[in-house]
């Protein structure tokens, strides 16, 4: 029986129940993670008849699958959504991570309260705003409150600090009421706080009516400068009206959804508050495995899952399939009423259709920002003479310090992007001491003997290798290849005095100019320092790795016998295990008794 029909007849066997199926590939790794209303009907219908590319690419690599039976199509979904944070499946459509869209964070408990900014909502009892648009704007918007009402922005933290020093310059100008002084106290510290509050809830018009109320009442009782001050706080509030637009995206009462499919596909949320259109978030990715309903449905789980405040109503580009539960779940994490709804006329399908727009936009100036990408690729396909369009570039550099710890870094560039998650790290094992054409030699054996093997994280072919060096160490790779009965042509990276990059190289040693071109020359060198980068770092963390080791601490082990035994042993494991006798093979005869007593001080030296 096939692996095909061993999974076929395994879907069968499932009930007609809703629940949450996890697909796994043959190392066990999570890689898709879906809900059905009937399994047995869902999860066979992956292992018959003809799919979409994508669904067919995940298909192929599933090798077993899981499921969860639930109790409601509502627990499958909100089950769905804690298992694709959880295990985050490669074939799983999956918004950015949300880091660039910090929350502001207010810890009520705290005596003088500040408010910091956080990556993430966290069950901790404080308070949290937004997120914004970004650290920067995040940053803006705390000083710009801050310094409207007087609160400090200092790094001096009260009570602690209160009588200790001069208030500082934000106090002579104006910015900070010199709470460091004492004065005011801390009830009138926390009123200020709650004011702030109000300013990031949208209250900014009920707080200037408060204040003015609050002035007339001091200037009837004469107490003037309490009403200047109160004055002074009013006008200082018409000054966040540049951010209010800001402010009031993660307060709208209405967001309208985009979703489309192009050379990319586009989520696009657009935020309206009292029918004006206050801001804007969006999201680009590749083409999912999921039908249009599922994708939007998990892309708004995604999204709103840890938002501090929730819009009233949702308006969607078509209809899903699970809205009921979408409501549901939404409410719940809302607090309030969450309704989701598809437009046919009126202002809220023209915010809609704005909502479509505007993810075709993005998918226009993402496209076009790949096509001029195609362009300098194919400039460097006709200036190298290549066959093939450069379509997948992998770049090679060696990274050593003397004798030991020689390492290699495999970058790898798909359309001229990075693709992290394709780069691989060497440790040379068959090239002694400082040997870059062999270590060059050696890596590239290894990379595509672990293709020809089947191995999973070396099948895809390269349409061109990139190697830090002059024509010997292009040379050296086209040989490994050779070796192996594989053609993939090769180019030198070669740097100028300056260690920038000047030229690609052949193996025979013709060097092609690049800086005719100053997009192609600026990929090349990009390439060129990204895969030394990651070269020095992983150089780097073995290095640190071994400093501080518990063979520093022996006495008359200094570096050189230090390296000496890791060379000779490979890890502290190993030489804590040696003998007295293998250890003279790797040290002198004074180190190694010295080495040996350390590890075994129970033992007598003779």
């Amino acid at each position: 029986m096939t692996k095909l029909e061993e999974l076929r007849e395994k879907a069968n066997r499932l009930p007609l129940l809703p629940g949450v199926y996890i697909m796994l590939d043959a190392s066990g790794e999570v890689i898709y993670v879906g809900k059905a209303k009937a399994l047995k009907n869902r999860v066979t219908s992956y292992f018959r008849g003809d799919h979409l590319p994508k669904v067919a690419a995940m298909a192929a690599k599933v090798d077993d699958f899981n499921v969860i039976i639930a109790e409601s199509e509502f627990e499958a979904l909100v089950l769905e959504n804690s298992l694709i944070k959880r295990h985050r499946p490669r074939y799983n459509i999956l918004l950015k991570d949300d880091k660039g869209y910090p929350f502001l964070r207010l810890d009520s408990a705290e005596e003088y309260p500040r408010f910091t900014l956080s990556n993430r909502v966290a069950r901790d009892g404080a308070r949290y705003f937004g997120p914004y648009g970004g650290r920067a704007a995040s940053k803006a918007i705390i000083d710009t409150v801050c310094k409207a009402l007087g609160l400090p922005t200092c790094s001096r933290r009260f009570p602690r600090d209160i009588g200790r020093e001069r208030p500082c310059l934000q106090f002579q100008m104006g910015a900070c009421r010199g709470w460091c002084r004492g004065e005011p106290d801390g009830e009138e510290y926390r009123r200020t706080v709650d004011s702030a509050v109000m300013v990031l809830e949208g209250k900014t018009t009920q707080l200037a009516q408060k204040l003015t109320e609050e002035m007339e009442q001091a200037a009837e009782e004469l107490r003037f400068e309490e009403a200047a001050r109160l004055r002074d706080r009013i006008r200082a509030l018409s000054g966040l009206e540049n951010r209010q637009r800001v402010l009031a995206a993660a307060r709208a009462d209405t967001d309208a959804i985009g979703f489309q499919r192009g050379a990319k596909s586009c989520f696009s949320v657009l935020h309206y508050t009292d029918g004006d259109l206050s801001g804007k978030d969006f999201s680009l990715f590749e083409d999912p495995t999921e039908t249009d309903s599922e994708a939007l449905s998990a892309l708004l789980r995604q999204f709103y899952a840890n938002r501090s405040a929730w819009p009233k109503s949702i308006l969607l580009p078509f209809e899903l399939e699970d809205r009921e539960d979408m409501e549901r779940w939404l409410t719940e994490l809302a607090g309030h009423r969450v309704s989701l709804e598809v437009p046919r006329r009126g202002d809220r399908a023209r915010f809609a259709e704005k909502a479509a727009v505007n993810a075709r936009e993005e998918i226009l100036r993402a496209t076009t920002y790949e096509q001029r990408q195609s362009k300098t690729l194919l400039w460097l396909q006709e200036a190298l003479g290549m066959a093939a369009f450069p379509r997948r570039i992998e770049a090679f550099d060696i990274s050593n310090t003397g004798d030991t710890g020689i390492v290699a870094s495999m970058t790898v560039h798909i359309n001229g992007k990075p693709l992290k998650r394709d780069y691989r790290k060497f440790r040379m094992k068959e090239t002694e001491g400082q040997n870059d054409f062999g270590s060059m030699r050696e890596v590239i054996s290894r990379r595509f003997r672990r293709l020809q093997e089947g191995d999973e994280k070396f099948t895809e072919m390269p349409d061109v290798l990139f190697i830090d060096g002059g024509a010997g160490q292009a040379s050296a790779a086209c040989a490994a290849l050779e070796e192996l009965g594989l053609t993939v042509p090769v180019y030198g990276m070669v740097k100028d005095d300056r260690h920038r990059t000047r030229a690609l190289i052949t193996p025979e040693g013709q060097e092609i100019g690049i800086q005719s071109n100053p997009a192609a020359f600026a990929l090349v060198g990009r390439i060129q320092e990204e895969t030394h980068r990651f070269a020095i770092e992983y150089h780097r963390s073995l290095r640190d790795s071994v400093s501080g080791s518990s063979l520093d601490r022996i006495p008359g082990v200094g570096e050189k016998r230090r390296n000496d035994l890791l060379k000779h042993f490979g890890t502290v494991r190993a030489v804590r295990a040696a003998s007295l006798e293998e250890l003279c093979l790797a040290v002198p005869k004074n180190t190694a008794a010295a080495v040996y007593g350390h590890f075994h001080p129970e033992e007598e030296q003779t």
